[in-house]
């Protein structure tokens, strides 16, 4: 997924890349008042920017039917905002046919393995 140009003040989305992880940890941290990362931070595919810094992302998860889900961790996005990227990680996690996407299985072994690395750090 291409980030595309825009000025300063406008949204900004895009997939996440390990580059993103330390800014992702922080927030999921402050938003779920946690020391460390447990099983709710999941995998994370997309993320939004607000003046340049991260608002929101979406993350893989395994819901209480242990089926493949995402969840939106929010930190300042407007009610308007936040549909909108609930409705684009939708479309992205719909369209999406990799493994952790699809097999419930391979998700929880790769929650568990990035819960695991980003606690070491």
């Amino acid at each position: 997924m291409e980030t595309l140009p825009q000025s300063r003040d406008q949204l900004v989305y895009a997939e996440v890349y390990i580059s993103d992880m330390p800014a992702l940890k922080n927030m999921f941290l402050q938003t779920q008042t946690l020391k460390r990362l447990n099983q709710n931070f999941g995998v994370p595919f997309l993320l939004i920017k607000k003046k340049g810094e991260v608002a929101a992302f979406a993350s893989l998860v395994i819901n209480e039917k242990g089926e493949i889900a995402f969840k939106v961790y929010e930190d300042r996005l407007s009610d308007a905002e936040r549909r909108n990227f609930t409705l684009c990680a939708e479309s992205y996690f719909r369209k999406n046919n990799t493994a952790n996407f699809r097999n419930p299985e391979q998700l929880k072994s790769s929650i568990s393995r990035m819960v695991g690395w980003l606690n070491i750090g």
